[in-house]
Parts: structure tokens; C-alpha cells; sequence
């Protein structure tokens, strides 16, 4: 299995991970927006990068601070 691995610095670092991640494990917005239980419209806006203030505050004193954020996900066998 190979690993992506994507480095969190802004809210629309983190969107662009969970787009990629969702088609990577072959989920719809409106599959995952259903397993986890928040609107379709709310994932797409995350998505894009138009995240909320809050995360964005909590980016800027985590990168203050020095701290690095990942996201990684380990990819089924056979996924380019």
C-alpha cells in the first residue's frame, strides 16, 4: 500500500486533502456528507478551501507554536 501524506497549514490545505482522500477511497460528497452526518453543502464548502474562521484561528496558533500537521492515508492496493 503506498501512503499520501499532505502537510496542514491552511484551511484550504485541509480542504484539498479531504477532496483528494474522498475520491481516493471512491466516496461522493454526498456519501461522505451522509456517513458524517453534515450537510453536502458544508463538505463542499470545506472542500474549497472556505473553511471556518475557528479552524483557521486554530491553524495560525498550532503553526505559531511550531507545530507541523499532517494528514496521511494508506491507499488500497491497486490505486494509482
Amino acid at each position: 500500500m503506498a501512503k499520501r501524506m499532505w502537510t496542514i497549514r491552511t484551511g484550504g490545505d485541509l480542504g484539498a486533502s479531504v477532496a483528494e482522500i474522498r475520491q481516493l477511497s471512491g466516496h461522493t460528497q454526498a456519501q461522505l456528507a451522509d456517513e458524517a452526518a453534515i450537510s453536502r453543502d458544508y463538505l463542499a464548502k470545506l472542500e474549497s478551501g472556505r473553511s471556518t474562521k475557528v479552524l483557521e484561528h486554530l491553524l495560525r496558533l498550532l503553526r505559531r507554536m511550531g507545530a507541523t500537521i499532517t494528514v496521511s492515508f494508506e491507499e488500497p492496493d491497486g490505486t494509482p
